[in-house]
């Protein structure tokens, strides 16, 4: 296996950068926090057509024909930019409904304390999943995509009206309570019969979506994470990034703190987490296997989440600053840490996939040298 990139990926991913370092500089990021992480029609349109969230689609359906592998680069990317709105689910949708590509937005329908959240987005019409279970990490958006429509005219009114804004733990991850709309989280059948047949199209069924589709064929679960960690790898590079520029500009005692034994030991440890991380989610983006997807998963969390943290501690007392980018990234690397699948979920299935198989365990060696 060659996890090796070749010149055409090293291009796309170069070609992504320069995008968003165009449409989504910091300035627009800072931007995009004071409208409260709602999304920019503009830059989604431009997202469209780049061909990000139709990047897997053949191109006799107008896609641009690339696989998984090259999906995770550009994922990487706009996780190092902190892109808001839901690009993954956005992607995923491309697969399973015509024209989702066409800069149609997601709606991300969740249940936290017991009813219904959503993660809305501005748009002429929106796509609707749901399928996410109860419990802590609801707010966030995850689970397994069950269930999908397209919202539109009426139907889209309706369904805004009915949502109210809470506060979420990301800035840029606008989140709403949509109190009329308890049958999303169960299937959107019961949606579409309260809200009398306003949806304009029920995009394949919710056991059908739970499988993949055709044109993604696989778990969406497995998608969802693997690009989800993706971008949490990509916040991870950028925050070692900006961890090892601050250390090398900022001084104290008349010296570098990079020159510091422990503030070297902080960038060790990001660069010791990230690279790992890296290996394990191209891997999985070329199998596309569960097991090494959940191992993907939970390697980027973690980078992601205690490489915000170390890259804060590093800034130190401006690390903690509104003005400060870092915070941004750690509160999205905490809130995709809980999406699609949770440490908890990756777990279980690697110790699920070691299978009794492999053995027991050994008990831990009680003797000692002198003893023989």
């Amino acid at each position: 296996m060659d996890l090796q990139l070749s010149d055409d990926q090293r291009a796309l991913r170069s070609g992504m950068r320069d995008l968003l370092g165009a449409v989504f500089d910091r300035e627009a990021l800072r931007a995009a926090v004071q409208r409260g992480g709602a999304v920019d029609r503009g830059l989604w349109r431009e997202l469209g057509a780049a061909g990000l969230f139709a990047l897997r689609l053949p191109e006799e359906a107008g896609g641009v024909g690339l696989g998984l592998p090259e999906a995770v680069l550009l994922f990487e990317e706009a996780g190092r930019a902190l892109l808001p709105g839901p690009l993954v689910a956005t992607h995923l949708a491309a697969g399973a409904v015509e024209g989702a590509a066409e800069g149609e937005a997601v709606v991300t329908v969740a249940e936290g304390g017991g009813r219904p959240v959503a993660h809305l987005a501005e748009a002429d019409a929106v796509l609707v999943r749901s399928g996410v279970r109860a419990g802590s990490g609801a707010l966030a958006g995850s689970g397994g995509l069950t269930g999908l429509g397209v919202l539109t005219g009426e139907a889209l009114a309706a369904f805004l009206a009915e949502a109210g804004p809470v506060r979420s733990l990301d800035p840029l991850t606008p989140l709403h309570r949509a109190e009329g709309l308890a049958g999303a989280v169960t299937g959107l059948a019961g949606a579409a019969t309260r809200l009398e047949g306003a949806v304009t199209e029920l995009a394949r069924a919710a056991a059908g979506l739970a499988r993949g589709s055709e044109a993604y064929p696989g778990a969406f679960r497995d998608q969802g994470a693997l690009l989800t960690a993706a971008e949490q790898l990509g916040s991870a590079t950028r925050t070692t990034e900006m961890a090892v520029q601050h250390a090398r500009a900022r001084e104290q005692f008349g010296a570098p703190i990079g020159s510091f034994q422990a503030v070297k030991h902080l960038c060790a440890d990001m660069l010791a987490r990230t690279e790992p991380a890296r290996s394990a989610l191209y891997a999985a983006a070329l199998t596309a296997d569960p097991v090494e997807i959940a191992a993907a998963k939970l390697l980027a969390d973690e980078a992601a989440v205690r490489n915000a943290r170390d890259c804060l501690q590093i800034h130190g007392g401006m690390g903690f600053t509104w003005e400060a980018d870092v915070h941004l990234h750690l509160k999205r690397a905490w809130l995709r840490a809980s999406r699609w699948l949770t440490a908890a979920e990756s777990e279980e299935i690697l110790a699920a996939a070691l299978g009794p198989s492999s053995g027991p365990v050994p008990p831990p060696y009680s003797g000692s040298a002198a003893s023989g």
